[in-house]
């Protein structure tokens, strides 16, 4: 599992002002008696000035992005695999190359996410267009990611147990090839101070039970984010 392989996973102020025009009336000589005299001016009809129309446009309020209330986001990065899954306004991201990991919690709003993970890390990222466009700041680096929108088998999976007292939490990654020949996947397993490698799902059933040592492990999809 250290590996990634085949099997690897913004009132208006709308401001309205209004100026009285006022005619002056002189006596004409009599060759102009029959000239017009200008209409007064319609403040009704008066058309805004620039400045007018600059300030109503400035003070419309930004339209609020999107955020999906469902959906998961995965991506080949920096050596390993990155997953993001966005439920109803919260969001988790894990980071795995099978030797390192790192799990990232947060609020998912206005398009985006903010999430914040041991010490300094973060994953930050823009929702829209089918991908979760940002950063992930781990370890002192910072790496550029575009992930597209999954579906299932592809995505984040997690699972604990308890084997003689001690937990056991495990996460997993599968992400399919671009190709469409077969997947990717990488996961670790932590137990006390001990990380290992995560037990292999099997793409066709990877919420199927599978066995780590003296625990069994049910790999579970992202279903809710406390």
């Amino acid at each position: 599992m250290s590996r990634l392989g085949p099997v690897i996973t913004l009132a208006a102020g709308a401001v309205l002002a209004a100026g009285l025009g006022v005619a002056s009336v002189t006596a004409a000589p009599a060759a102009n008696e029959n000239t017009a005299a200008p209409p007064p001016s319609n403040a009704a009809t008066a058309e805004p000035t620039p400045t007018q129309t600059q300030t109503n446009t400035q003070a419309q309020p930004q339209a609020e992005r999107p955020t999906p209330a469902r959906a998961d986001y995965a991506t080949r990065i920096k050596g390993g695999l990155l997953a993001i899954s966005v439920r109803n306004g919260k969001a988790i991201a894990y980071f795995c190359d099978g030797k390192t990991e790192a799990w990232f919690k947060g609020p998912a709003a206005d398009g985006a996410v903010e999430l914040k993970g041991f010490g300094e890390a973060t994953v930050s990222a823009e929702l829209g267009g089918g991908k979760a466009k940002g950063e992930l700041a781990l370890a002192g680096s910072t790496v550029d990611f575009s992930a597209p929108l999954v579906k299932k088998p592809s995505g984040l999976y997690r699972a604990t147990a308890v084997v003689r007292g001690a937990q056991v939490k495990a996460g997993w990654i599968v992400l399919k090839r671009p190709d469409g020949n077969g997947f990717y996947q990488v996961g670790l397993a932590v137990q006390g101070e001990t990380r290992t490698p995560a037990p292999t799902l099997d793409p066709g059933t990877p919420n199927a039970p599978v066995r780590l040592g003296e625990a069994t492990l049910y790999p579970e999809d992202i279903e809710e984010i406390s």
